[in-house]
């Protein structure tokens, strides 16, 4: 299992609340299909700080619930706090493993990963295997993950890709796949589930001032592996100083992939 968690600074928890909108905007039809409507039960596994438990909370609605787990318990405090904040008292937060959540087997309508097996690296079958024996016949998995590979930002920053490589270096370290989601099917599959929907495509965001890639949020884990030093995190600290002035906003393209599959009758 990885040796670190993402620190959850105010830029943390604003990526994740835009990722939760821009989710909401672009899948609302491909949850639908997947069976993320008003009274389901959903588990979002991996909830992180729950920006995304809240958005599934209002599709669900008053009749519905949502079991929002994750190992970290600075993330499960976080996701509470937004819980609270937003009224969704039909959000709740439970400690536990991707693959070894607690919920009852066969106990939901829909599981829902978001870049969780990016983060899992070796027990990406087992992940999928366990979700896939929480939903109940005809429920549905629905997995989105990344091509860490094919990221670009424009313009050019060398700095800024200098902290993504050695982003990339600490996953290494920990025998994480970055481009998992190139095989989100393959998973749906081999755990025993009729694939429905593969698909992918670019996200192309426009950085506001202040956000802060997940690599920023974990320097701290590479100065404790050595890939990094202090001065190298004042050095990239310092270029994103440098993005947030820029009159011109740099773009970033990320492949995101997507696909679910449905437990059989």
């Amino acid at each position: 299992m990885p040796e670190y968690a993402l620190e959850l600074s105010e830029a943390e928890l604003l990526r994740y609340r835009m990722m939760a909108e821009a989710a909401l905007a672009t899948e609302r039809e491909m949850w639908a299909a997947a069976g993320v409507v008003e009274g389901a039960t959903v588990a979002d596994v991996g909830c992180g700080p729950g920006a995304m438990s809240v958005v599934l909370a209002g599709v669900v609605g008053p009749s519905g619930r949502v079991l929002a787990v994750d190992r970290e318990p600075q993330a499960r405090d976080a996701a509470n706090a937004a819980a609270e904040r937003a009224g969704a008292a039909n959000v709740t937060v439970l400690a536990g493993e991707a693959q070894d959540t607690g919920l009852e087997p066969a106990s939901v309508d829909v599981v829902m990963m978001r870049h969780v097996l990016a983060h899992n690296g070796g027990l990406e079958e087992a992940i999928v295997g366990h979700a896939a024996g929480l939903v109940r016949p005809g429920g549905s998995v629905y997995l989105v993950d990344i091509d860490g590979s094919a990221v670009r930002i424009r313009p050019p920053e060398p700095d800024v890709e200098d902290l993504t490589d050695r982003y990339f270096q600490l996953h290494a370290t920990e025998g994480n796949d970055l481009s998992v989601g190139l095989r989100l099917d393959e998973l749906l599959a081999g755990a025993g589930l009729e694939v429905l929907d593969f698909r992918g495509a670019y996200q192309i965001i426009s950085l506001p001032p202040g956000l802060r890639p997940p690599s920023w949020a974990a320097t701290g884990a590479m100065v404790a592996a050595g890939l990094a030093t202090p001065d190298d995190v004042d050095r990239w600290g310092t270029a994103l100083d440098r993005l947030d002035r820029a009159d011109q906003r740099p773009t970033v393209f990320a492949p995101s992939f997507i696909a679910y599959g449905r437990r059989p009758l």
